[in-house]
């Protein structure tokens, strides 16, 4: 791969978490008012309706295999479903702090899964990268204010659950990663995205038909129908597309170090558009995280980490 082709890797990657970051923070206000697993199924139905064109098959395009369709399905359970589930439960039953800390797992998380599952040999500077984004963002959540208090109730039966929860979110998240990769193997960016948010509005469309019938929607003021859609697009279309766009040409172990630009951009969301202050520990904390994308991205005389095409089958 070119040294032009890896900038556009770099880019697609970085502004899909920034924009994950974006919509993480301006989803407070959709959060209060609608259910999950509601507010889940409305966002599939409205990205699946923005991307009908996306569907439609190639002529380039082989058939589907029963392995593929079943990574598809993988995709958007981990992805999509159980993500969800498990970290806004998770964070509901323990602090933000908590999530915090245990998501500055995911770089390491996404690694070793490329490690075990895509044979990616892990470069030494890769596993630097993680260790600084790692630091970054575990300094990050225990700089912030409410820090103390979720210390002090992390012994709470509830909040081992809520931490259990939040490491499968983790785990979830690097299945994510991972068999994006597989699949942009054989799939393109947009088929990717599509597909896997259909099955996303298939797995929510049981709870969304219950709780829609009992919720009372002309109570939603415009200006939430306007957020509302912005979420959808930026979570089901954007943010996705570009993922698997960069995820195509970067291995999977060093894309996952691109996952710390979530909660910085979500603190610069908050910081600018929420009122939320930022304070100078935090400004180091997110200094020391992007030092760990900008050690995984420093070009090098060679490629470290070789792609899963080159070094043989993937178990996936």
């Amino acid at each position: 791969m070119n040294t032009s082709h890896r900038r556009s890797a770099y880019a697609c990657l970085a502004l899909s978490m920034s924009l994950v970051g974006s919509y993480v923070a301006l989803s407070k206000p959709l959060a209060a008012i609608f259910p999950v697993l509601l507010l889940a199924w409305l966002r599939f139905g409205i990205g699946a309706i923005a991307m009908l064109r996306w569907l439609r098959k190639p002529a380039d395009e082989a058939p589907l295999s029963r392995r593929t369709q079943g990574l598809l399905f993988l995709e958007s359970l981990f992805g999509n479903f159980l993500f969800t589930i498990c970290m806004v439960t998770g964070v509901s039953l323990t602090s933000a702090v908590t999530a915090g800390v245990t998501m500055a797992a995911i770089p390491a998380a996404v690694a070793l899964m490329s490690w075990l599952f895509l044979r990616e040999r892990v470069a030494a500077r890769t596993w630097l990268a993680i260790a600084l984004a790692v630091a970054g963002i575990g300094l990050y959540a225990l700089s912030r204010p409410d820090a103390g208090a979720a210390s002090a109730a992390s012994a709470s039966p509830q909040a081992w659950l809520g931490q259990m929860l939040l490491v499968g979110a983790v785990l979830c998240e690097a299945f994510y990663a991972v068999i994006g990769k597989r699949l942009t193997t054989s799939l393109g960016s947009k088929r990717i995205t599509s597909i896997v948010n259909l099955w996303g509005f298939a797995l929510s469309t049981p709870f969304g038909l219950y709780l829609a019938w009992r919720f009372d929607f002309g109570s939603v003021a415009w200006s939430i129908w306007g957020l509302l859609l912005f979420y959808a697009l930026a979570a089901c279309v954007w943010t996705v597309w570009l993922w698997m766009t960069g995820l195509r040409n970067v291995p999977a172990s060093q894309a996952g170090t691109f996952t710390v630009l979530l909660p910085i951009s979500a603190a610069v969301v908050g910081m600018c558009v929420l009122g939320e202050r930022v304070t100078s520990m935090q400004a180091l904390a997110f200094a020391i995280a992007l030092l760990g994308i900008l050690v995984a991205t420093w070009p090098g005389r060679k490629r470290l980490a070789q792609h899963p095409s080159a070094s043989g089958a993937s178990p996936l």
